[in-house]
């Protein structure tokens, strides 16, 4: 993924401020910085644009320059005349309980837009920039643009003078009641169209220890079987995305009952428009070759042979659910308990299967182009973790509010990871995707070792190489079924 690596290549900034967000849409900085090109200062009260510029700083981007008017940090990422993408995580307009809460589930406009500047200023007049993302099937992208007033940002920057546009890249919205798809409507997808990348023998499925029965993202395990069988694994890519020249990955501090954590890395998983392709755990027991529940109970035994009957009969109805699906689970849950409390369908650390798939996505973006052939060049990558209110407990959509104050960037997603996740307090060697990301690879994701990571940061206890860094950190409450196993065993508050 990278190529003749600087010290930059190994560097993490870890910027701390208010835990806090503007709201005043299109979301200006509230100082005129010297490299701000676009004139008077209107807005007032804006800490996320503070705590993007001071990650940048950290990073020591176009530190010759820093302070004068020629100031351009993503200089060295962004090229004039690029078609950018910025990939936020976007994943649902709300908490999935609590409607009216959404700032910890989701990239904040205002760190988007302090971002959305320094690329303007890198494209220098020329370019393109595509804000990209597939939320979660159910989710409803317009109420997350009018939520997120992401139309105010693009009328701004289009104004301007920059090519902007909007693109969610799914190709179906499902329409669920008590969640069970009732109606799937098409959707225009990527403008672009996909390509289907088959990683084969370089897929982390290759040579899979469990029984390989995967349930993907929709009722129907045979097409899922599809794409992962007889050496083949493949994933049905947005070509916005494998054809653009930069990425801009904007993930949000969060954890996942799936994967541990969901940053970097996790956050590309929104660049592929058809969801099946997707494993997401292995049905069944870990003594039969599964890992959808952590142990063999009868409780659990009967529990997966009745949810896999029904979506057996919701496949064999057209793939839509009707009354007697939704009845079942309001059955259900007396006996087998509600999601939030009960560990089901690979929401634990045992989950053998998603991270697999989280890593392959990640290599065909980075290794292949819209053509389903090797880049070229590598594709040129900038990350930056939105952590100023992150998200502890049942993530991504469940999560409660964790107040951190962390913005977090690099040139490497495994890298910033690594680090995030250590300074959510979680030990990263526990976190399957974590810890399999540092492996060797023929298509690799990072060309060096953990302990080479040096941070960055305007907090003294976040301030060195890695090893001595990750001893200081936050508390952030792990998902339900990853409580007791990833946490560190000493819990040291960062200082402020």
């Amino acid at each position: 993924m990278t190529k003749n690596l600087s010290a930059k290549d190994r560097q993490v900034a870890l910027f701390r401020g208010p835990a806090a967000y503007s709201n005043e849409a299109p979301f200006h900085p509230d100082t005129r910085y010297p490299e701000y090109p676009f004139g008077p200062i209107v807005g007032s009260g804006n800490p996320a644009y503070t705590a993007v510029r001071g990650a940048l700083r950290l990073l020591g981007m176009d530190r010759k320059n820093f302070g004068t008017s020629h100031w351009n940090p993503l200089g060295d990422v962004i090229r004039s005349g690029d078609h950018v993408i910025v990939k936020p995580n976007f994943i649902a307009h709300s908490h999935a309980e609590r409607r009216e809460e959404w700032e910890h589930i989701i990239t904040h406009p205002s760190v988007m837009r302090a971002v959305l500047d320094y690329v303007f200023i890198a494209l220098g007049g020329s370019g393109e920039v595509t804000i990209a993302e597939g939320p979660q099937t159910d989710s409803d992208f317009e109420a997350i643009r009018l939520r997120t007033r992401l139309d105010a940002i693009s009328t701004f920057f289009r104004s301007r003078g920059l090519k902007l546009n909007i693109v969610d890249l799914r190709q179906h919205l499902w329409q669920q009641a008590d969640g069970i798809t009732q109606k799937r409507v098409a959707l225009a997808g990527d403008p672009r169209g996909y390509a289907i990348i088959d990683l084969g023998r370089h897929s982390e499925f290759d040579q899979y220890r469990l029984s390989g029965c995967f349930y993907g993202a929709d009722y129907d395990t045979s097409e899922t079987a599809g794409f992962h069988t007889n050496g083949r694994h493949a994933y049905v890519l947005s070509r916005t995305a494998l054809d653009a020249d930069v990425l801009i990955n904007l993930p949000k501090l969060k954890t996942h009952k799936k994967t541990g954590v969901t940053l970097s890395l996790k956050n590309l998983v929104g660049i592929v428009g058809h969801r099946n392709c997707l494993p997401h755990h292995t049905i069944g027991t870990p003594d039969a070759g599964g890992d959808e529940v952590p142990t063999r109970t009868l409780r659990n035994v009967v529990q997966s042979k009745a949810i896999n009957l029904m979506r057996a009969h919701i496949t064999h109805h057209g793939g839509l659910g009707g009354s007697l699906p939704r009845l079942a689970i309001k059955c259900g849950r007396p006996i087998f308990g509600e999601s939030t409390r009960v560990i089901r369908s690979g929401n634990w650390h045992g989950n053998d299967t998603a991270w697999r798939m989280v890593l392959d996505v990640d290599r065909a973006l980075a290794y292949f182009c819209g053509r389903a052939e090797l880049r070229a060049s590598p594709l040129r990558y900038f990350t930056l973790v939105d952590g100023l209110i992150g998200a502890e407990g049942n993530g991504p959509v469940a999560a409660d509010s964790k107040k951190s104050g962390l913005i977090a960037a690099g040139l490497n997603p495994v890298a910033v990871d690594t680090v995030c996740a250590e300074i959510m307090g979680f030990d990263y060697q526990r976190v399957p995707l974590l810890r399999q990301s540092w492996m060797p690879s023929e298509y690799p994701l990072v060309e060096y070792r953990p302990e080479e990571i040096v941070c960055l940061s305007n907090v003294q206890d976040w301030r060195g190489r890695f090893e001595e860094v990750r001893h200081r950190y936050l508390t952030f409450r792990p998902p339900l079924g990853w409580f007791g196993y990833v946490e560190k065993d000493k819990i040291v508050e960062a200082a402020g």
